[in-house]
């Protein structure tokens, strides 16, 4: 028997040894980014710093990206109605959803930076929405609404009283509760309409005016996200045209306010963040501006939430970079870390490029929101025009960058446990929000014909570079021929677009970024000596300069 035992016996062996697989980017400091810090500083923020490595602790902790995961499995629930039958119309959140609300809220990422008269607090919260996105952008739509809201409520005072210390508080409560109880508020936007999605002035939700100062509405929205927040601003047609109206869930008496949740969107990506379709029935409503300015008054949180795009772009392009380029430090492959093989350096410098393009455009963005905040009319202008420009280009990039990134993980980056496949189904959102690539590029257009300001002062930014760089001057002079408008102009905005934000991105490197970064910038983007995908730089780049720059 022990003869039998010992012939058919084998030996001790590890069959399941795990070897050559990247460890988790988990318990590190996701501030630790040079891109990242010296644009915070360059902006006006300094005085920041130290708070932002300790929200970039956070953001990369092992604890805060189980969070992340688990907001988006467990994914929002619509309640219509409670066990009596009564009508309620609340979504349901997994808790991690609200631990991830309360520290970007804690953080002052939502309307906080409005009650701080510090040069620079615009900078510091488009700093920290960078990081919060990186971690998790879903929960982060209420929380851009919210910011955005502000500049739109002041077109009538007495509600912007009422509503704003609240909206710039840092504190977090979820559920419907009487505004003026609840220590916080969020807010957010209902515009557009199935019949009309994008041109809004086909809106059908009517508005009529009651004797009290209210207003009561009538309509149905097609897409509104964050449907749990305390206020919405919505447009709707009133007999002056159409207005802008202040509606809140629930109302000054404590009496839940008519906004019946008919379905939530099964969207691509963004599932952590519930986007509904409410529909208003004798809905108690304030106007906010003046009846038949609705557009006008209401572009002011539009202008803002586009300003979080591109922030947000810049950031989904900076996470998924990070994880390709922490993947490739620590796997192996032919004899060689995948970070030393000539080929995926190629790939990830060109992300690399790419991100901190877009990255130092987004923080430039957020110096001049900040400094047109403090009455600095050029600051305005050149927001007017690049903000346009930065939202059409950076967010058309992060799907490819995305994409690339993903690839650089190989199957791995297949996976859902990666986190990968949720970066890349994110990427196409913010592209599509807050106004589409056509309509973005149109708007371009608009601010270069009634706004001439605008064009000045994007001129005047992109010639503090001229001279530095041959291969940028170049490509200035075709700009300022494209910039030309003629009657195919609508034709080409989508060209114009791309152009410009490429020219001012290389204006904003040539300036601030190292030598290696800005010629390889203006090789490979503006004199056109690259393929059309990623990881096809020039032989002779500095490969090891742009990899220098890579975040932690």
């Amino acid at each position: 028997m022990s003869e039998t035992t010992t012939a058919y016996s084998r030996p001790t062996a590890v069959t399941h040894e795990v070897t050559n697989q990247a460890p988790p980017l988990t318990g590190h400091d996701a501030a630790a980014d040079p891109v990242l810090l010296e644009g915070v500083s360059r902006e006006g923020a300094s005085w920041h710093l130290e708070d932002l490595h300790r929200f970039g602790r956070y953001v990369g902790s092992a604890e805060a990206r189980t969070w992340a995961d688990q907001a988006n499995r467990h994914e929002p629930e619509l309640r219509t109605h409670d066990r009596y039958g009564n009508r309620v119309d609340e979504v349901e959140f997994h808790p991690a959803y609200h631990s991830l609300m309360r520290a970007s809220v804690d953080a002052g990422l939502a309307g906080a930076a409005w009650a701080d008269d510090r040069p620079g607090a615009h900078v510091a919260r488009a700093a920290g929405f960078m990081l919060a996105t990186m971690l998790e952008p879903g929960h982060l739509c209420p929380v851009s609404m919210t910011y955005a809201v502000v500049p739109a409520l002041r077109h009538s005072p007495d509600l912007a009283k009422a509503y704003e210390p609240l909206l710039t508080s840092r504190v977090y409560e979820p559920g419907l509760r009487t505004p003026a109880e609840k220590p916080g508020l969020l807010a957010g936007m209902g515009m557009t309409e199935k019949q009309g999605g994008s041109d809004v002035r086909a809106n059908t939700t009517a508005a009529t005016e009651r004797g009290d100062g209210t207003w009561r509405l009538r309509g149905h929205k097609w897409f509104t996200s964050a449907p749990m927040n305390d206020l919405f601003l919505v447009l709707a047609q009133a007999p002056g045209g159409l207005s802008c109206f202040l509606v809140p869930r629930v109302l000054p008496d404590g009496s839940r306010n008519t906004f019946r949740i008919q379905r939530l969107k099964d969207k691509l990506g963004n599932r952590s963040n519930a986007s509904s379709e409410p529909e208003f029935d004798d809905t108690v409503a304030w106007l906010v501006g003046t009846e038949g300015k609705g557009v006008r008054t209401i572009i002011e949180m539009v202008t803002m939430t586009r300003l979080d795009c591109v922030l947000g772009s810049a950031a989904g392009t900076r996470a998924a970079l990070a994880e390709a380029a922490h993947h490739a430090r620590h796997r192996s492959a032919f004899g060689a870390r995948l970070i030393d093989q000539p080929l995926m350096r190629n790939v990830i410098a060109d992300l690399a490029l790419e991100s901190e393009a877009a990255t130092t455009l987004a923080l430039r963005l957020a110096g001049a929101a900040d400094r047109a905040r403090r009455g600095d009319d050029r600051e305005r202008a050149f927001l007017r025009l690049a903000t346009a420009v930065g939202k059409y280009w950076v967010c058309k990039r992060q799907p490819a960058a995305v994409a690339e990134a993903l690839e650089c993980l190989g199957g791995n980056g297949y996976d859902e446990a990666s986190g990968m496949p949720r970066l890349y189904r994110e990427a196409p959102l913010n592209s599509i929000w807050e106004g589409s690539g056509n309509v973005t590029a149109l708007d371009m257009l608009r601010a270069l014909t009634r706004e001439p300001d605008s064009l000045e002062a994007f001129r005047a930014e992109i010639e503090a570079a001229t001279g530095a760089d041959h291969r940028f001057d170049a490509a200035w002079r075709e700009l300022r021929d494209e910039l030309v408008l003629t009657e195919d102009a609508p034709l080409r905005a989508r060209r114009v677009a791309e152009r410009a934000a490429l020219v001012l991105q290389g204006s904003l490197l040539v300036r601030h970024a190292p030598p290696a970064v800005a010629d390889a910038f203006c090789a490979s983007r503006l004199a056109g000596d690259r393929g059309q995908a990623f990881g096809t730089l020039p032989p002779g780049t500095d490969f090891a300069g742009v990899l220098e720059r890579l975040p932690a």
